[in-house]
């Protein structure tokens, strides 16, 4: 059994054009006769692929929602699953038309990658997840953990700035996705897992 503990740092779950090309976008969308959806590799609520090969959740279905305004069939759309580390470039690339994925909406990511934030369908949260063993029930008591963490994520950042500003000291377990966290947790590697609360639920 495990218990989750919030903290500081709201994260969001957001959809993105690409700024400089919507128009042009829309356009190809409507031409292709399918919108292509860039979605989470496997997040249970949001975007994962059942064992008959279809897609569901909630980024899945805003994505449908789409491609029934759109072409006025919710079934024309292709889903391609991305990383944590190749979310944006694809939809700068135009490999995607639009980018349904967990992800936190910052200035930054607007000014470095040229994107347009359209709108928050999710609002979440970071935690930390750890054995309910542990007995713990403060992210405050966590002073000395090993927290294992997704490489490029505000989670990570936010990770490193709640530990300082609590006078706290950690080692982060860095990983290259949420299974590689996942798997570190239950080897041992790491005591505590950091993430979107939804994601740790998930």
């Amino acid at each position: 059994m495990y218990s989750g503990i919030r903290a500081l740092g709201a994260a969001l779950l957001w959809l993105v054009f690409a700024a400089n090309s919507s128009a042009g976008t829309l356009d190809a969308v409507k031409e292709r006769g399918k919108l292509i959806c860039g979605v989470n590799q496997g997040l249970a609520g949001f975007s994962a692929v059942g064992p008959d090969g279809s897609w569901s959740g909630l980024d899945v279905d805003f994505c449908r929602a789409l491609a029934a305004a759109i072409l006025g069939d919710a079934e024309r759309v292709d889903y391609i699953p991305l990383s944590t580390n190749e979310r944006f470039d694809a939809l700068a690339s135009g490999k995607i038309d639009l980018l349904a994925r967990n992800s936190t909406w910052t200035l930054g990511r607007e000014a470095e990658f040229a994107l347009t934030f359209v709108g928050v369908t999710y609002y979440d949260g970071q935690g930390f997840m750890l054995p309910r063993a542990a007995n713990i029930l403060s992210s405050l008591e966590l002073d000395g953990s090993r927290v294992c963490v997704q490489a490029a994520t505000t989670s990570e950042a936010n990770l490193r700035d709640y530990f300082t500003a609590n006078n706290m000291a950690y080692t982060a377990i860095v990983t290259s996705s949420s299974v590689d966290s996942l798997a570190a947790y239950k080897d041992g590697r790491c005591n505590v897992l950091t993430s979107d609360i939804s994601q740790l639920y998930s």
